[in-house]
């Protein structure tokens, strides 16, 4: 880091204060003042509004509030540019490159409190910083008071605001009837702890009247609750929303703190927004040693067979005896449906090494199961003691043997200070036994009690286990969890998390078909989705005769979703006995890749389709895939991302002529031409549909 001159202008009033900034490439200006002691900022796009002037500030608990009163101690500027190379990821390599305004301030108590702004081309990020001091040692915070101003009406694209729960489906709205489609929205949600009828989360995605794209998020969330955005009256102006703790504190904070940050990125088409980095790029650099344990990989699992309607049971004890409360193993009989046995449980290792994938992931492996509702026992899970029918020694040895690891399932039922003191054996186990990676989950409410999945607590014990983790060398996929927040790059064994409406929804028929268009947009801007593609099978009436139910989806589409949603950790989430079926189809998910070094986004529209072309990390092929909503869309492809000079087998994988995700779902079609650099490629995508291509270099 170097120090620079980048103020433009620095104006003295008797009651205002105004520095402004410059991203890197002169993009984006950013202006930060001072009225009448208030700290405020506004953010422009080549003179175009983009966040017009918002207040910044706190109201405190136990102290006087600070959002006033301030005047300006120091006011640092530097300048930044590097390029890293992350683990794993979209890209290879990174530029963070920024411009950066420091205000040191004090208010008129003698309390110090810096706001620190970090300007790229692509965007902004702020965040506040309290430095040790004897008048402000410990505190609690009252509320957040940081202001996002839009300045006019704009599209949005949003879930409600919620402290426990983002696995609701994707609206769309103009601000100015937000508080009416929520209002609606709410009556086919089941939540507790929606806000209100103003209140959103981020990532959120905007269109404003200049025609730009801006989304809204936070980055290197820790230590502290995580944020929601309330519409302030009959304005156009979001201000945060921290989750509370029990005794309803947004933060309890000791000096020499720094909160996260506050993201801004903007983009004059929907496209730029996809290929930000900012999120990342203000997270912490990798703090792992070794990271050379960490690989990615694709895997399959006892896990869809669960939601089928004819499906196994996460649970091994038949129902006579859980009502019985009987939960002496010795007199437990089988309920004849239990997924996780042994047998079951080999034919998915053998399907695994037969096509290539890494992992196989067993829920409903361990005891504990049938007390779930019993949130009086907190000792729910041990993550050690296996149902009778489940052979780990057995099971462990056998996938050794054919080249495939075991995922470890950890269903802590939300009672985290039970996961935290049994973690050292759980995690022992996974060694001992040669699972690389965990996937946990914390259905239902927290506990101890009055604690919320997007509080401060919660969001403590997350990174705790990834931390843990990490010292077992055990790679983490979280479900139920925090919104991601870009801390897999400080912590690179955080390979995905949920965190939104996945494919399980589609077994009760509750996705939209736009709503894989919107996910790129929102909830993939902090980090990677456990979305679980792959369903082949999406007609319900194939497991049950009396089904009515059909995915929000084509089976081309279920191709496109390995490129176009993001993971390291990629799920084949269907059965073996589908995949069989369409073996020509079920090709691509096996040549797709998990890790890339290079991404471009070929067209993008929320809520209508999203495109998007990915490099093999280890070779020069490409793989594109496209998610399309409600309506038909034919995608225009210009190949020119391809190296010159070279000739290209393209196969595609696209929906049949008659496909449609409710009557046709699993019409499809694929073509093989030969293609380079020069090459335009016209594919359609279906109602609800997509499209893969795999394009292999020819040597």
């Amino acid at each position: 880091m170097r120090n620079c001159v980048i103020l433009i202008c620095c104006v003295l009033f008797n009651v205002v204060q105004a520095v402004e900034i410059n991203s890197p490439g002169g993009k984006l200006q950013l202006a930060f003042r001072l009225s009448d002691g208030v700290p405020a900022y506004s953010l422009s796009s080549e003179g175009k509004r983009v966040i017009d002037i918002s207040r910044l500030g706190f109201l405190l608990a136990d102290h006087h509030d600070m959002n006033g009163g301030f005047s300006i101690e120091k006011i640092d500027s530097v300048s930044f540019d590097e390029t890293w190379k992350p683990v794993w990821g979209e890209v290879s390599e990174i530029r963070n490159n920024y411009n950066e305004l420091c205000a040191s301030l004090k208010d008129d108590e003698g309390r110090l409190m810096n706001i620190r702004f970090r300007l790229y081309d692509d965007g902004l990020g702020f965040r506040y910083e309290f430095p040790r001091q004897h008048g402000l040692a410990y505190f609690f915070i009252e509320e957040e008071l940081t202001e996002f101003n839009l300045g006019a009406d704009c599209s949005s694209f949003w879930i409600p605001g919620d402290y426990d729960s983002n696995e609701f489906v994707y609206q769309k709205s103009n601000l100015s009837n937000l508080s009416e489609v929520l209002v609606e929205a709410r009556k086919s949600m089941d939540s507790k702890t929606i806000i209100d009828n103003r209140s959103v989360q981020t990532p959120v995605l905007f269109r404003n009247d200049n025609g730009m794209y801006i989304n809204i998020h936070e980055a290197a969330l820790k230590d502290y609750p995580s944020m929601c955005l309330t519409l302030q009256g009959s304005s156009y102006t979001f201000k945060s929303n921290l989750t509370p703790d029990p005794k309803g504190y947004k933060g309890r904070i000791q000096s020499g703190f720094n909160t996260p940050w506050r993201t801004i990125i903007v983009s004059d088409d929907a496209a730029g927004i996809l290929e930000s980095k900012l999120v990342l790029n203000l997270n912490e650099p990798c703090k792992l040693k070794n990271t050379g344990w960490i690989k990615p990989m694709k895997y399959i699992g006892v896990w869809w067979e669960m939601f089928v309607p004819w499906g196994s049971s996460w649970n091994y004890t038949d129902d006579t005896n859980i009502r019985l409360g009987e939960y002496d193993y010795s007199k437990a009989r089988p309920n004849g449906r239990h997924g996780a046995n042994t047998e079951n449980v080999k034919r998915y290792i053998d399907f695994a090494a037969e096509h290539g994938f890494g992992g196989v992931l067993v829920e409903g492996w361990n005891e504990g199961w049938e007390d779930w509702f019993d949130k009086m026992k907190f000792h729910v899970f041990d993550y050690k003691t296996p149902y009778p029918d489940f052979d780990i020694e057995l099971l462990s040895d056998y996938a050794e043997s054919k080249g495939v690891t075991l995922i470890m399932h950890h269903e802590t039922s939300g009672s985290t200070m039970n996961y935290e003191r049994l973690m050292p054996e759980a995690y022992g186990l996974m060694n001992r036994y040669g699972y690389k990676a965990v996937k946990s989950g914390y259905v239902g409410r927290l506990y101890p009690v009055g604690e919320y999945h997007y509080g401060q607590t919660f969001i403590n014990h997350c990174l705790y286990a990834i931390e843990k983790a990490a010292e077992h060398n055990i790679m983490v996929n979280v479900h139920e969890a925090p919104k991601p927040t870009g801390m897999h790059r400080t912590y690179p064994n955080y390979l995905a998390c949920e965190s939104a409406r996945g494919t399980e929804y589609e077994a009760f028929a509750y996705n939209k078909p736009e709503h894989t268009t919107i996910l790129p947009f929102t909830r993939l801007i902090g980090g990677p989705m456990d979305y679980t593609p792959g369903i082949f099978q999406l007609d319900f009436n194939y497991y049950d005769k009396n089904s009515d139910k059909t995915l929000s989806s084509t089976l081309a589409k279920q191709l496109g979703l390995y490129v176009v949603i993001y993971s390291p950790l990629q799920m084949a989430a269907d059965l073996p006995k589908n995949y069989e079926r369409f073996m020509d189809a079920f090709q691509f998910i096996k040549d797709v890749p998990v890790d890339w070094q290079d991404t471009k986004v070929l067209e993008a529209e929320p809520g209508e389709y999203v495109t998007i072309a990915r490099k093999d990390k280890k070779s020069n092929d490409w793989y594109v895939g496209n998610t399309t909503g409600e309506n038909r869309h034919v995608s225009q492809l210009d190949l020119d991302f391809l190296d010159k000079g070279k000739k290209y087998k393209a196969v595609i994988y696209s929906d049949g002529a008659d496909a449609h995700y409710r009557t046709n779902p699993m019409s499809y079609r694929i073509t093989e031409k030969t293609v380079d650099y020069r090459t335009k490629i016209k594919v359609a995508a279906a109602p609800g549909g997509g499209y893969a291509i795999s394009l292999s270099e020819i040597k």
